[in-house]
């Protein structure tokens, strides 16, 4: 696959950075109205829609060279940096407004095929030339962020070749995320089963009030870190609980050490126990990697037995406002004691209600586990696909899906 050197300001048609802190403060946000793009958006390749702040459509307006619209790429200029994601035809809203810490780019798409370069800048060298002028010191960002950007020299194929190498990467992304919205509506249909059989169900008065800390064996914060990024050991932290998943991106490496019973274990159920806006979040273990722990912003609770899995699992999921209402602290310092989480009280129903429950769970769990196996190894498959695809290494040709 020939290719050609050229410097990204050579096919930009248009690049502008976010508004200035002063010109979008908390005040401005409201409850819904035009979408703000921010730092969650961009974990993945594209952009996604899991939104939480809004502004007017008359101050978005006021900050016209700010807005990305459809096919734009957008990239973190502090705080995670390394993030760049371009916002799909199918996106829900057309335009997005970039926060303080994104900048946006529109490129010539007669030269290049947007999906292309974003796949490349997620490799080893393409993260490396972004993060090449990225400052030493302080609070991580990028220095002159577009200045730089538009100077990175990048090798393309021609459009054609652009568009097929992007294609099988997008075969792969396409599947994983088909797994993902199955896995979702899975979810969905676990919880309502819950709540019809112990929350809405009128017998449950009659069921005795216990703790959890009565039906569990670990009630407990994770470990105090020291990160290193060649560990195999994976520290999971509040960012990673999001939408009752887990998810690994944004977890860290901890050096090699004896962590023994905070080694997560299937069916624990994780809660965020610190911060603003995360404080409360949920989710359960049910597919996990060795060697996954969590840092001691997250709470783990350890089923007593696998009876109680499921239900302790789901009644969680079906907490989360319950559990933010417990915290202690003011503005900005909250946080959820574990006291307060052991001490929570729930309706234990009998073992034969359970036994029925999880007869009906089980296999909607199961089938969640064997589809996120199978996005683990498809991610794993498309990692080492990306940089030999993108550098030409390896004919499309070949490849067979």
């Amino acid at each position: 696959m020939e290719t050609r050197a050229i410097e990204l300001g050579s096919v930009i048609k248009d690049i502008a950075a976010g508004p200035f802190g002063s010109n979008l403060k908390v005040s401005c946000f409201v409850d819904e109205g035009f979408p703000i793009i921010d730092g969650a958006n961009l974990k993945g390749y594209k952009v996604t829609d899991n939104l939480t702040k809004f502004v007017t459509e008359e101050k978005a307006r006021s900050l016209s060279r700010s807005i990305a619209h459809r096919g734009d790429v957008v990239v973190t200029i502090s705080g995670t940096l390394g993030q760049i994601a371009y916002i799909p035809d199918d996106s829900q809203y057309e335009e997005y407004l970039c926060s303080q810490r994104q900048f946006r780019v529109t490129f010539d798409t007669t030269k290049v095929y947007v999906p292309f370069l974003v796949f490349y800048f997620h490799t080893y060298e393409g993260q490396n030339k972004i993060l090449s002028f990225a400052n030493q010191t302080g609070v991580p960002a990028l220095s002159q962020p577009l200045k730089n950007f538009k100077k990175i020299t990048v090798s393309l194929p021609e459009l054609k070749e652009q568009k097929r190498v992007a294609g099988i990467i997008e075969s792969l992304n396409e599947k994983i995320e088909n797994n993902k919205k199955i896995n979702d509506n899975l979810l969905q249909q676990a919880k309502t089963i819950f709540r019809e059989w112990f929350i809405g169900n009128p017998e449950k008065d009659i069921w005795p009030l216990v703790t959890l800390d009565s039906l569990t064996s670990l009630i407990s914060r994770g470990i105090t870190p020291k990160y290193a990024d060649d560990s195999t050991q994976v520290v999971l932290n509040q960012k990673c609980i999001r939408d009752h998943y887990i998810d690994t991106a944004l977890a860290r490496k901890h050096n090699p050490k004896v962590i023994n019973e905070k080694w997560l274990q299937y069916g624990d159920l994780l809660i965020n126990s610190t911060g603003e806006g995360t404080l409360g979040r949920a989710a359960q273990v049910w597919f996990v990697p060795e060697n996954m722990t969590v840092d001691s912003h997250v709470t783990v609770v350890r089923p007593q037995n696998q009876q109680l899995i499921f239900y302790i699992g789901l009644w969680g999921l079906s907490h989360e406002r319950e559990f933010e209402a417990l915290h202690t602290g003011s503005t900005g310092q909250t946080e959820l004691p574990r006291d307060r989480v052991r001490d929570l009280e729930l309706r234990m129903p009998d073992n034969d209600i359970l036994t029925r429950f999880n007869s009906v769970i089980e296999p909607m769990v199961s089938a969640i586990i064997v589809n996120q196996q199978e996005n683990s190894r498809l991610a794993n498959i498309r990692d080492t696909l990306l940089p030999r695809l993108t550098s030409g290494e390896i004919d499309v040709s070949d490849i067979q899906l």
